[in-house]
């Protein structure tokens, strides 16, 4: 994936951070045996998705067109292939 540029965009960091923290928060309730704190960390990692998500929409994601898998066939010749 590093060939690709895969995850390296304000988008992704800003969602997988904000998810991060909410696996934190809910971890850390469900120690603490407190369910409420447990389901309010699930929604703040849900809520990190919808913001990466948001932020992909505005411009702030990697292009489709930039994007391997999205490349026409003929385009780029297959990884591992010699010639």
């Amino acid at each position: 994936m590093a060939g690709s540029s895969h995850g390296h965009t304000p988008a992704a960091w800003t969602g997988v951070i904000i998810s991060f923290i909410g696996f934190c928060i809910a971890g850390l309730f469900m120690v603490a045996a407190q369910p409420a704190g447990f389901w309010a960390g699930l929604g703040v990692v849900a809520l990190g998705g919808v913001v990466g998500y948001i932020m992909r929409m505005m411009g702030l994601g990697q292009p489709k067109h930039s994007h391997p898998v999205h490349q026409v066939a003929g385009e780029q010749a297959p990884v591992g292939a010699k010639g």
